[in-house]
This record gives C-alpha cells, sequence and structure tokens, in this order.
C-alpha cells in the first residue's frame, strides 16, 4: 500500500527500579545532588528514548522492500524520524504515515487482531509477493508500454473518424452549393420569361473567391433581388447568373470593399465592388446608387453601371480600365522598363481629376469623400482620366470610420468622421504633393504635407520635386506654382482653404502658360 499507518500496542511499563543501598553519610548528599539534577534538565530528565519501538521500525524497513529510500539515522532519535509520530512524552511511537514511498509485500493476516480494531471486510486480498522471475519494476515498464501503444492506436482512430467527419461535410456543402445554384438558375430562367432579370447572387472561380459568403444569397431568388442596370450599363448583355459564373480577380481591398476584375463567359470585362458594412436601408441605397448612376453624363467621373442588393450582399459594377491607377503609375515598379510620368502627363492628370471632382461639387452637390491616387484611373490613351469611388459614404452611416486613405484624410475628419467639401480640397492637395514629389501619404509613418512644409520652410523647395521631374528644368517655376496650390489646399483649419473651383482654376492658369511656352 502507498499508505501504512501503524500503531504499536502499549509497552509494558518495566519493573520499578531497585532502590540503591548506600551509607547513611552519604544519602543527604546524593539526593541534593539528584534534586539539583532533576532542576537544571527539567523536560530533558522527562523525555526519554522510545528505544524498543525504533529497534523495531529499523527491523520493519529492513524486511519490507520500498522503491523509494527512507533515510532513518539509527543515531537519532526514532521521534524525528520521517512519518514517525511519538507521543507527548517521546516516550513511545502512536503512529507510522508513509506514503508513496512504494511498499512492496503481503499484507498480515493477523494484522487487524487485538489490541486494534477489527479491519474493513471489504479490504483487498493480499497480493502475492513478487519472484524472482518477474521484478515489479520491470512489469510496470511492460504496462506503461501498453499503455502508450493504447493511446497511438486510439489517437489514430479519433484521426481517421475526424477526417472521414470533414469529407462527410465537404460533400454535403458541395451537393448543397450545385442545389442552390440549380435553384438560381431555374429563378432566373423563370424572371426573363416574365420580362425580369435573372434574380441570383453572384459567385467566382478565381483564387480569391468572388463569392465567399455570396453563394448564399441565391436561396433570396424568393425576396425578387435583381441586378439593376443604370444608364448605358444597359448596354451590357449579363445578368447575375452570369456573374455567378465568372472568373474574378482581386484588384484592391479598401475600407468600403473589395474590388474584383470580373471576366464573363462572353469575354466582357467589369468591375465589380462588393461593399461592406452598409447601414442603410434598401430604399435608401438604391435612391442613392441611382442618383450617382445619373452622373455618367459628367466628364472625367467613373460610371455606375448596376447595382445589386440583398439582405447579405451589396454590390456596384463598373467599367473596367486596362491602364490602371495612378497610384501604380506613381508607385510601381521602378528601373528598366517602366514609362516615367513627365510634368504635362502629371500635369494633365490632375487638372482631369480636379475637374471632375468639381463638377461633383458645384453641380452634383456632392462630397466624394475618398481622393487618393488608387481612385485617380487612366484609360489607354493616358489622356482621359477619371475618378471613381465617389459619393459612397452616405451608405455606411456616421458609425463607420473615415474611409479615405491614410495619409489623405483631412484633420477634421478625424474628428467628426464626416467628409465635407472643404476636406475633399484637403486630400486633393495631397494628392498634388504626391504627384510633385513621388512620395505616396504615409509612406514609412510620414505625413506628407508635414514634410513638405518643413522643406519648404528651409528655402530647399527643390529637394520636393520628384527626381523623375528635375530632368525639365524650364518646368521648374510651374512645378513651383502647383506646390504652392497643394499647400494652400492643405492649410490645416478648413475656411482657410480655397474652393474646388477655385483649385480648378488657379491649375488651369498654370496649364495655359505651360502651353504657350
Amino acid at each position: 500500500p502507498s499508505s501504512l499507518w501503524l500503531i504499536p500496542p502499549p509497552m509494558r511499563r518495566s519493573s520499578p527500579p531497585v532502590p540503591l543501598e548506600m551509607a547513611p553519610p552519604l544519602l543527604p548528599l546524593f539526593l541534593l545532588v539528584f534534586f539539583v539534577a532533576i532542576g537544571r534538565l527539567g523536560p530533558l530528565a522527562v523525555r526519554s528514548e522510545p528505544v524498543q519501538d525504533r529497534a523495531a521500525l529499523l527491523a520493519f524497513l529492513d524486511a519490507i522492500p520500498h522503491k523509494q529510500r527512507i533515510r532513518w539515522d539509527g543515531n537519532s532519535s526514532a521521534c524525528s524520524w520521517v512519518g514517525v509520530t511519538c507521543d507527548a512524552n517521546r516516550t513511545a511511537v502512536v503512529a507510522l504515515r508513509l506514503p508513496a514511498v512504494g511498499l512492496v509485500g503481503p499484507i498480515p493476516s493477523d494484522l487487524c487482531a487485538a489490541p486494534l480494531p477489527p479491519c474493513n471486510p471489504f479490504f483487498p486480498s493480499p497480493a502475492p509477493s513478487p519472484t524472482a522471475e518477474e521484478n515489479p519494476v520491470e512489469s510496470r515498464r511492460k504496462l506503461s508500454k501498453t499503455s502508450i501503444v493504447g493511446i497511438l492506436v486510439a489517437a489514430v482512430v479519433v484521426l481517421l473518424l475526424v477526417l472521414l467527419l470533414f469529407l462527410t461535410c465537404l460533400a454535403l456543402l458541395q451537393r448543397r452549393q450545385k442545389a442552390r445554384q440549380k435553384a438560381a438558375m431555374t429563378a432566373a430562367a423563370a424572371g426573363e420569361a416574365a420580362g425580369r432579370p435573372g434574380e441570383t447572387g453572384i459567385t467566382s472561380s478565381s483564387k480569391d473567391d468572388l463569392s465567399s459568403g455570396v453563394a448564399a444569397t441565391v436561396a433570396e431568388a424568393a425576396e425578387k433581388n435583381r441586378l439593376v442596370f443604370m444608364g448605358s450599363g444597359g448596354g451590357y448583355r449579363f445578368d447575375l447568373e452570369d456573374l455567378l459564373r465568372a472568373s474574378a480577380e482581386v484588384l484592391g481591398k479598401g475600407s468600403v470593399g473589395t474590388s474584383y476584375k470580373a471576366v464573363l463567359e462572353e469575354g466582357t470585362i467589369v468591375v465589380v465592388k462588393r461593399l461592406k458594412d452598409v447601414a442603410v436601408s434598401r430604399r435608401e441605397f438604391e435612391e442613392h446608387v441611382r442618383t450617382l448612376g445619373e452622373l455618367e453624363r459628367m466628364d472625367n467621373l467613373l460610371p455606375l453601371r448596376a447595382y445589386y442588393y440583398s439582405k447579405n450582399e451589396k454590390l456596384i459594377v463598373l467599367d473596367y480600365l486596362p491602364v490602371g491607377s495612378l497610384s501604380s503609375l506613381l508607385h510601381g515598379r521602378r528601373g528598366w522598363g517602366r514609362t516615367p510620368l513627365g510634368w504635362e502627363s502629371r500635369m494633365r492628370i490632375a487638372l482631369a481629376a480636379g475637374r471632375g471632382i468639381s463638377h461633383l461639387h458645384t453641380s452634383a452637390r456632392i462630397v466624394h469623400g475618398n481622393i487618393k491616387a488608387s481612385n485617380v484611373l487612366l484609360r489607354s490613351d493616358l489622356h482621359s482620366v477619371v475618378v471613381s469611388d465617389f459619393g459612397l459614404h452616405p451608405l455606411f452611416g456616421s458609425a463607420t470610420p473615415p474611409y479615405s486613405g491614410v495619409g489623405y484624410r483631412a484633420p477634421e475628419v478625424l474628428e467628426t468622421r464626416r467628409p465635407t467639401f472643404k476636406s475633399d480640397v484637403y486630400s486633393f492637395g495631397v494628392l498634388l504633393l504626391e504627384l510633385l514629389s513621388g512620395k505616396a501619404p504615409g509612406e514609412e509613418g510620414i505625413d506628407l504635407p508635414r514634410w513638405v512644409q518643413s522643406v519648404v520652410r528651409e528655402e530647399w523647395t527643390a529637394e520636393v520635386f520628384d527626381v523623375e521631374l528635375m530632368r525639365y528644368p524650364t518646368t521648374e517655376e510651374e512645378m513651383v506654382q502647383l506646390l504652392q496650390i497643394a499647400m494652400s489646399c492643405v492649410a490645416t483649419m478648413p475656411d482657410a482653404r480655397p474652393d474646388f473651383p477655385e483649385v480648378v482654376r488657379m491649375m488651369e492658369d498654370i496649364a495655359n502658360r505651360t502651353a504657350t511656352t
């Protein structure tokens, strides 16, 4: 047993010592010395050593095998040994407790005889003593190896069961998705027969799936969700079922959503933007998006071609421009094979983007809210520039953080969380500084307006301009003038910034002087 308590029977009191016979003259002196010794030694005279119990314990330890070594010093008092408890006078051992020392051997049948109390009738039978052929240590080692093999077998079985469960769930999911696609195709065909476009969701087979989570929306066909074309977008000959089968490629991920390049089976290429965290109702969404779709007649704005609204998905469809954005032209690959943007190209891009945003402010009274280089797109000839992602901020509510790119945000937008006409002017001023310096706002934690202000303050204005612009020394005066316009746009106080029509007029003056020279 791991714990053994032994309570020895009461020790017999030894017979009183025989009195010593001494000469009468010495008896008083002996008694005096005896009582003085008793007074000095006090407790030591009372406490004696349980000699017989100590001998019995040492004999017990020698006779019983045990794994853990018990250090009992035969020269010390038995009452100080580990596991031994003596009475108050330290004259007898009253308890012995030796847990977890690995005592091995049979339990004597007469252990529970008098004077000890009777044993529990359910006490286990005595264990057989170990033989010479079988060492208890080796037996335990064999048991441990068997346990390890059993654990490994159980782990393999559990792993196979988990794998089987995963494959079963995957098969059920694929079967359910095929059933939903079939139901969507049936709903689309029924819609076309009734004179309505197909009503379904959008999915993709590309490496970054356009329909991650969108395939579930095909079950919403009963809600009469459909792809709604606006303006010239009606010239497209596809519906949501075609987008369901289209391959997709991620163009970019922003705070308003993810943009995909969707290639349809007949070769049509469009951009599909999945909006996230839309906080308005269906009616408000449709009214606002249709208002933005009516701006297709304005130059330098990328029109919205179609939209889709369901409970789980909000999508807008736009034209695809293969050249890409101003950001990719400015900060794309450097070195051999790259066509640098000269001064005239940068001035033309800045003026075209400014005109598009000015139309938004004056004609439509709409705040862009997300001006940055990646939202300035170019067509194949580099002479046609359009601005995208305009006017979407009302769809997300005031709880959504200002989604203008890092480095483009006006200081007041960080507090009010709502873009304004003046905050658009600030963002456009940062865009002009990006065109002039070739540095991306927020790159390496640099605040571009503050950096330019510090350089100009030290009268090192030439250090602001991109090295690719320094090849045009005859246009340095125009570059400085555009730099002054940009600095006025990024004024800290909104009232100190010019209006957008004034910004465009000043840029047109610079462009006219450049053309005459």
